[in-house]
């Protein structure tokens, strides 16, 4: 499958968060199930929701992050963050995600692929990704890899109710 990039503009926006909130709709619901319901709304919910904004604040031309959409005969299936540091030659792939329709045919790998190739070009020697270890973080987890992201560092984030 043939997938072009390009910057994202303020005029991608709204299918931008169309593609954002179907992506990560099965990710939230992921999260809500492992907390339940109370820590979920306590502890996650509101960060899940600033994700909207945080989407939104890297179309602004003060952002720190390059936004780039992911096309397929002209139609956005994808969309992926960059941010370097020039300082500490560290680049780093931030918000990102497939429309659920594509996924599976190596559109997330390709996004990969061109987000380590800007990196690369932009001087950096390092290039840094993360994401979650659960289930619903386990396509994402798998295309990070085939793109060559091979060290990784287990975390564990622990809950309880008091």
């Amino acid at each position: 499958m043939e997938v072009s990039f390009r910057m994202a503009n303020p005029n991608d926006h709204a299918i931008l968060e169309e593609l954002r909130l179907e992506a990560f709709s099965p990710i939230f619901a992921s999260f809500r199930k492992i907390l339940g319901d109370e820590i979920y709304e306590l502890a996650q919910k509101r960060e899940d929701e600033d994700q909207k904004e945080l989407l939104s604040s890297m179309l602004s031309s003060e952002s720190k992050w390059d936004l780039y959409v992911a096309e397929v005969k002209n139609k956005i299936v994808g969309f992926v963050s960059v941010k370097v540091n020039m300082e500490a030659k560290v680049g780093e792939i931030g918000l990102n995600a497939v429309m659920p329709s594509y996924s599976g045919q190596g559109i997330g790998t390709k996004m990969y692929d061109f987000a380590n190739i800007r990196m690369k070009d932009a001087g950096m020697r390092v290039a840094t990704v993360a994401t979650g270890g659960d289930e619903s973080h386990a396509p994402a987890r798998r295309a990070y890899e085939k793109s060559g992201f091979n060290i990784k560092i287990p975390s564990v984030w622990y809950c309880r109710t008091l």
